[in-house]
């Protein structure tokens, strides 16, 4: 795109209760006024608590929906509203920790078919599509293994990476044979094979990680992943 036509001010929707004592929370801004003067933009964020998500209606105007951390929500149908919103309308999105989660389940949900389609830490009944996980990743930092290919991939440089988390769910065992054929792709597993980071195929930018890239804001380094979503609302 012809640089006279990319966009120098993003609108960018931050979806999730924001608190100060989250670490995550603490750090996005940080990460995003980073990563604005990074691509050479201003990013104008608003926090969107998930009670105040009710129709697309409230999210229209943005360049870019993120999905943050700490879940469960307190209204878990604006979360997955925004996500919904996002996918079918080819607005940037990324979902970290609880977004990564929820976009897992509404893609189950609203693509696959997947009704029943549930989260295992608000529901208790269903298909769970996201499960405990085997070991608990709070304050945890693993190795990552990404697609060459992947946006991921390529927003990093490599195709190695390390990364913390704050998260006790992933992605169900049920699900991940079921995911193998669909434009949604796994692009990111840890060293033992479990998925950690997806996005889809027939999209200008949908990603979600389940690890908090985001923290790397808070010991003064880039988070390439928020840099990406804005090279991609910019557009």
């Amino acid at each position: 795109m012809p640089a006279s036509t990319l966009k120098s001010t993003l609108r960018i929707a931050l979806v999730g209760d924001f608190n100060p004592a989250v670490i995550a929370h603490q750090a996005i801004p940080l990460a995003l006024d980073n990563a604005a003067l990074a691509v050479g933009v201003t990013a104008d964020y608003d926090w969107l608590p998930t009670p105040e998500v009710n129709s697309p209606e409230d999210l229209v105007g943005y360049d870019a929906i993120w999905c943050v951390p700490a879940s469960p929500y307190q209204n878990d149908d604006g979360a997955f509203l925004a996500i919904r919103y996002a996918r079918e309308n080819g607005i940037p999105f990324l979902g970290t920790c609880s977004g990564f989660q929820y976009s897992i389940v509404e893609y189950a949900r609203n693509v696959m078919g997947w009704d029943d389609a549930g989260h295992a830490e608000t529901d208790g009944e269903g298909r769970l599509v996201i499960a405990p996980l085997a070991c608990s990743l709070v304050e945890k930092t693993d190795a990552i293994r990404l697609a060459a290919e992947s946006k991921i991939a390529a927003a990093y440089g490599r195709t190695e990476i390390e990364e913390g988390y704050h998260c006790n769910y992933g992605v169900a065992e049920l699900f991940i044979e079921a995911l193998e054929q669909q434009p949604l792709k796994a692009t990111g597993w840890d060293n033992q094979g479990a998925i950690r980071a997806v996005e889809l195929t027939d999209h200008p930018f949908f990603v979600g990680t389940l690890f908090q890239h985001e923290r790397n804001a808070l010991k003064d380094r880039p988070a390439p992943l928020v840099e990406a979503l804005l090279r991609a609302a910019r557009e």
